[in-house]
Parts: C-alpha cells; structure tokens; sequence
C-alpha cells in the first residue's frame, strides 16, 4: 500500500499505488483511493518503489567467477552444483529471479546446469532457471566444450537439446584470438533452422565483429555481449530479431584487478590498453544498438568472468552510463530479458500475472542505483528475502 511503480514501461514513476497480491499472482493495481484493502494484510510501502522481478540474461550459475574462472569448471560436479545452490541464493536475494544459463561444464557426458536447474527449479526461494548446456565451439578450443567442425554445428546442437537443454550456445569467436567467424551464414543458418524447429532457442556469444555479422545474417535469437558491432550488423539485427545481451559489467570487473599481475597474465603485458579498447567497443555498440532499435536485454556474465552472481544491478547502472535511458536500462534487466527467454510473466508486472515483485528505495528511473536496494522480494506473493 502506498508504493510507487516502475514497470519498464515508460519513463515516468506511478505514485500512491496499491498493489493486491492474492493466490500467488497480481490480482488488481489501482491508485490508493481506490484500493479496497479489507480483508489484506497490509504491507506499508511507503517510499518504496514496485519493480518487476529481474533477468539476468547471461549467466554461468554453476560458476563462481573471479579471476581462475576457466580453472573453477575442472572442480568436481558435487562443487560446480553446490556453487550453483550459493549463487541461486545470491540472485533471489538481490531481486533477480529469472537466470538464463549460457554455459557450464559438462561431467560425463552432462552438462552440470541442467543438474543445478532440475534441483532448484520448482523450489520455493529459488529462481527460474533456463539452461544452454555447454558452449558448442570450433574445433581447438579446450576439451572443456563441445568442438566440432561446421558441417557438425547442427547434429551438435540438435544433441545439446536431446539432452535436456532449454536452448543452445555458440561460440561464435574462433580459437586463438582470430578474428574471423569459426562458423559459415549456411552453418549456422542450418543449426538455427533445425533448433527452432524443435520450438527452442539459439544464441551466440561473439567477441568480435565477423561472429556477429554471421550470427545476425543466419537469424539466432540473440547476439552475446557483442563488443564489435557496426552499423550493417545492427540492422541486420533488428530485421531480424536478435537481441543484444549486453555484458558492459564484464569490462568494469576486469577493471578492479586491472593494477595487479593478474592482469599480466589474463591480457598478457598490453592488458589494461586491449581492455580498454574492448570496453570503448562494448560501449559503442550498446549506444549503436539502441540507436538502431534493436531490443536489448541485459546479463552479469556472472561464474564467466570476475563478476559474482546479484549484480545485475550493476549493469543496470552502465547501460544508463553507455547512453541508455533509465527506464530503458531497467526494461533491459526485466521485461526485454523476458521477452529473449520467451515467457510472457518473466520480469513483468501485470494484473493477473504471477506476483513476482521487487521493493527498492529510491527511484530506478532517475537513479538506475536504487536497484542495489533492495528491500524485500516477493515470488508468486510470497516474501522471500
């Protein structure tokens, strides 16, 4: 009672509003003269603000990030999914309650996120997840992924879904730092067709701008973190529908350990000059997207890189940095991530839909930080933080 809302759908914040949540979902949204609150236990929101529950668009939740994060998927499966339990926590707790796996290990034969989404998922307190499986590349990348050649692009991401996957991932830079496109259009327009066919989902992480021009021409689902973008690949986007996962908080990270060897020897001895290129690239290609009207959703790229998992807020506040708008940013961590996953209720607020809700102080659309405060998370009209 008494809140404000901010729903990613516009730029101003609605004040004096009530909010009735019964049966697990949204049952009205009126202005406080008109909210009948008999028979409701009433939660005084009073300075608080309504926000959806949020996306993570990227994530590698059996993951637990920092700077050895490519070593940490060699732990056993016991730990990967017990990082996976930790970081489920983490991301209820910040408000997050949509995580889309883009990439875990796989132990014998299995990828471990479809281990840690089978055990959380249905579960109280615990997000919604959705997982790739693992990272489908080129051959000569490590033995850690699936590696093949481009007339097995298909049959290998035919298999990811045979094994249980929500969707799949390519890996759209090739081994060793070129910048060439590991993949054919007609490669990986075949494994597109043959996904979709199959009612999934296919995304493709690219570095570099050949992954993304091939990525957006063979029609995936979306472009991950997509440093390189220039104008023809943004319109090739947004004819045809590819979302753009930013990951702007990826750079920020490699940046607080950027004045410590572990910089020499992640980026080699020139590592804050590419850093910073690559962060300038990142950053341009968001404000050329936006520009060009392509939706973008946004990701932590969290157990991938230094981040941690429940800092989405955190690239909330650097897309609004790289130019978006606040209520844009914000429609990037909710209602545009749901949108990619493919579920209507994911990362919105609606009368009927299920209560699935974060209170915050502060107002997110003048002041993308407010997403740090969070004051109480409600899934289907449940408290659970």
């Amino acid at each position: 009672h008494d809140a404000a809302l901010a729903d990613g759908t516009g730029d101003r914040l609605r004040t004096g509003i009530s909010l009735r949540m019964e049966g697990g979902r949204i049952a009205w949204i009126r202005p406080n003269d008109d909210a009948d609150l008999g028979g409701a236990e009433v939660i005084d929101a009073g300075g608080a603000v309504i926000v959806p529950a949020m996306v993570d668009s990227h994530s590698h939740l059996t993951m637990q990030g920092g700077s050895h994060w490519i070593a940490r998927g060699d732990d056993s499966a016991e730990v990967l999914r017990q990082v996976a339990r930790e970081n489920a926590k983490r991301l209820a707790h910040a408000g997050v309650l949509w995580v889309r796996d883009v990439g875990a290990p796989s132990k014998d034969g299995r990828p471990v996120s479809l281990d840690a989404r089978d055990e959380l998922s249905g579960r109280p307190g615990q997000p919604y997840i959705r997982v790739a499986g693992t990272w489908i590349g080129r051959t000569g990348y490590p033995a850690l992924w699936v590696t093949v050649d481009g007339a097995q692009l298909k049959a290998a991401a035919l298999a990811q879904l045979d094994l249980g996957t929500d969707f799949v991932k390519v890996y759209m830079d090739a081994p060793g730092g070129v910048r060439d496109a590991p993949f054919s259009v007609e490669e990986l327009r075949a494994a597109v067709e043959a996904v979709h066919a199959r009612g999934a989902r296919i995304t493709c992480h690219s570095g570099y701008l050949d992954g993304a021009r091939v990525a957006a021409e063979a029609g995936v689902d979306s472009i991950e973190h997509g440093m390189e973008l220039d104008e023809d690949v943004v319109r090739t986007m947004k004819r045809n529908d590819v979302t753009l996962v930013s990951t702007l908080s990826v750079f920020a990270s490699w940046e607080t350990f950027a004045r410590t060897t572990t910089i020499e020897r992640f980026a080699g001895a020139e590592g804050r000059e590419r850093i910073a290129a690559r962060k300038a690239g990142a950053y341009a290609s968001v404000a050329l997207a936006r520009k060009g009207g392509v939706r973008i959703a946004t990701g932590t790229d969290f157990g991938g890189g230094s981040v941690r998992a429940g800092h989405l807020a955190w690239e909330v506040e650097l897309l609004v940095e790289a130019g978006l708008e606040p209520h844009e940013a914000l429609a990037a961590a909710t209602r545009n991530g749901g949108t990619l996953l493919g579920h209507d209720h994911a990362g919105r607020i609606e009368e009927g839909l299920p209560a699935d809700l974060v209170l915050v102080h502060g107002d997110p659309l003048s002041d993308a930080r407010a997403l740090w405060r969070v004051w109480s998370v409600y899934q289907r009209g449940v408290r659970i933080a």
